[in-house]
């Protein structure tokens, strides 16, 4: 179904809003959640040729509460239920009123339905789903689509989540304190993880699932919308925007990655650099420092360079190191090394590399593989550059990715 672009960006818009004041009002958040997909798929057949109404959220939010009773007449405890939601519910605004009437409030929930699709007590990937189904607004075939997997898998995955949420017990209230605070950081994750996904697919024929990042692009803005002086936020952003303008320069006409150092700067999108720097200007005159903030430094600081050479590596290593201190990882040890080698040399970072290989995992891991590999080349050892550019194919799981690494294998010998 070929929907217009101003209706579907429209419905993205209001879907977290409309779902949002559902939960509140009745709880059930996976019944809730089905009315209002209801809700827009009507309005995404109706709106293009009728046109939008006049109050096009009142309008969702009463076809989906009309839906949601009918969900709840067709089911056994029916009376009882009904009775709650009639019990907490004008009945002129449950039968009889205009579908794009006011609903009699105008209170934005989209927030704390975040919080709530980030639950803790669901997985990365359940959040991801569960946050582009209410939050952003998909259906499900769509997402599915975005991670290369059946539609009834991603189905299965929503409906787990969705129960997940209702086993649990939460009240759709905004949480406070500490709590809100963690709950922040487990959103930012999501929203980090899920543009990861975009830029360099973790499977799959093609680098990147523009949608993926794209998407993230948008809620993390909605999100610094609801939040303006929240400096993690804008430093998330900032990094989305720094790191997805080179996107136009990540990969050949066939599709093939092109590495950081070798692509044409010329093909970055200026106007996302100028966005992005502005924003991690802003956000380091915040106060409090956070990773995502030092993560947009970083890029800032890539993206200034006018060509590899004239990268400031000093600067990029003193950032790690404090990146390190702030959200230490293995991965951020791997970039540290790199930012090692291109300072002090490839036999520095080999050296730091040597004590992050003692972990089991990490030893296995392409994307380590790669990077001792690309060190390794840089000393002069070739053949131990090749081994480990082949492993590192071998490992890989994106097909790009895995073309790339045999490449450079190859030229290698």
């Amino acid at each position: 179904m070929n929907v217009d672009r101003g209706v579907e960006d429209l419905l993205r818009e209001l879907a977290p809003q409309v779902l949002g004041a559902l939960v509140r009002r009745y709880g059930q958040f996976d019944t809730c959640e089905d009315a209002t997909q209801e809700a827009l798929l009507r309005a995404a057949m109706r709106w293009p040729a009728e046109g939008v109404p006049d109050n096009p959220r009142a309008w969702l939010t009463t076809v989906a509460t009309h839906r949601l009773l009918d969900e709840v007449r067709s089911q056994q405890s029916r009376r009882r239920r009904e009775e709650t939601i009639f019990a907490t519910t004008p009945q002129s605004e449950l039968l009889g009123r205009p579908a794009d009437a006011d609903p009699g409030t105008d209170r934005d929930d989209s927030l704390t339905l975040l919080f709530l699709c980030c639950h803790p007590a669901l997985s990365p990937p359940s959040q991801i789903a569960l946050t582009l189904r209410a939050v952003g607004g998909l259906s499900t075939a769509q997402i599915a689509a975005a991670f290369l997997v059946p539609e009834a898998t991603m189905a299965q995955r929503i409906s787990r989540a969705k129960q997940s949420i209702r086993t649990s017990g939460t009240s759709f209230t905004p949480p406070e304190g500490p709590e809100r605070a963690e709950r922040l950081r487990a959103v930012l994750h999501v929203l980090y993880l899920l543009f990861n996904e975009g830029y360099t697919a973790s499977t799959g024929p093609d680098l990147t699932a523009p949608r993926l990042s794209d998407e993230a692009i948008r809620l993390t803005t909605w999100l610094r919308r609801l939040l303006p002086h929240d400096a993690e936020v804008t430093g998330l952003l900032a990094l989305m925007l720094l790191t997805e303008a080179r996107r136009p320069a990540r990969t050949a006409p066939d599709g093939a990655l092109v590495p950081l150092a070798e692509q044409d700067r010329g093909n970055w999108d200026r106007k996302l650099i100028t966005e992005g720097l502005d924003l991690v200007t802003e956000a380091l005159g915040r106060g409090q420092l956070g990773p995502y903030q030092v993560q947009a430094a970083i890029a800032a600081v890539h993206d200034e360079a006018e060509h590899l050479d004239a990268t400031d590596w000093p600067q990029v290593l003193g950032l790690y190191e404090l990146l390190e201190k702030l959200a230490p990882g293995p991965m951020v040890t791997l970039n540290r090394a790199v930012a090692v080698a291109m300072v002090h040399g490839p036999s520095a970072g080999l050296l730091l590399l040597e004590a992050l290989g003692t972990d089991n995992r990490m030893a296995r891991h392409h994307r380590f593989l790669a990077t001792r590999a690309h060190l390794r080349e840089m000393a002069g050892d070739r053949t131990a550059a090749a081994t480990d550019y082949r492993e590192a194919a071998r490992r890989a799981t994106s097909l790009p990715e895995r073309r790339h690494l045999t490449g450079r294998a190859a030229r290698l010998g």
